[in-house]
């Protein structure tokens, strides 16, 4: 039997966090001390802003699986105030070592439990705990290849993900 059919839900995804966290980690790590204040255009975010999001995501994954919702009218989405990459690094082994122990702790039971995100009123999405786990983990792909056309820009040599980048090829 291959190791994937005996792998639970919940160990699938810790897997899937450990593959993530090793290229967001690469990726946060090339920010330039110098650029948190950047932003690629005004509608954008600055780097500030979408790294300490990226960051946080893993903490995002006891969130989910602690609670039924969040409802920013009640939380107010508040990030940590981030000035270096040292901090930013900092803050995401922090998150990601929450996102870790979370997922040791949960029960498959709660994946199918219904999960909020809205604030009052207004429901963004609705949907399962693990719908919003997966969600949780796309989201940590897109804002990190963001990132990557923000370094781009900045002409900051982007990490590869799955292989390696245009900046680690020898032509």
């Amino acid at each position: 039997m291959s190791e994937v059919q005996t792998m639970s839900v919940l160990d699938v995804l810790q897997k899937e966090l450990e593959a993530e966290a090793k290229t967001t980690r690469k990726m946060l790590a090339r920010i330039p001390n110098d650029k948190y204040d950047w932003q690629p255009h005004p509608k954008s975010m600055n780097i500030r802003t979408l790294a300490t999001h990226l960051a946080e995501l893993p903490s995002w994954i006891g969130m989910t699986l602690n609670a039924p919702e969040l409802d920013f009218a009640k939380h107010p989405y508040t990030p940590k105030v981030i000035n270096s990459t040292e901090e930013l690094l900092t803050y995401f082994e922090e998150t990601l070592e929450d996102g870790r122990a979370q997922l040791a702790k949960g029960q498959e039971e709660q994946l199918c439990e219904e999960w909020i995100l809205r604030n009052g009123d207004t429901i963004y999405t609705t949907g399962s705990k693990f719908d919003m786990l997966r969600n949780t983990m796309s989201q940590v792909i897109h804002h990190r290849a963001q990132l990557g056309v923000y370094l781009r820009l900045l002409n900051v040599p982007i990490p590869g993900s799955y292989g390696p980048s245009a900046d680690e090829m020898e032509f």
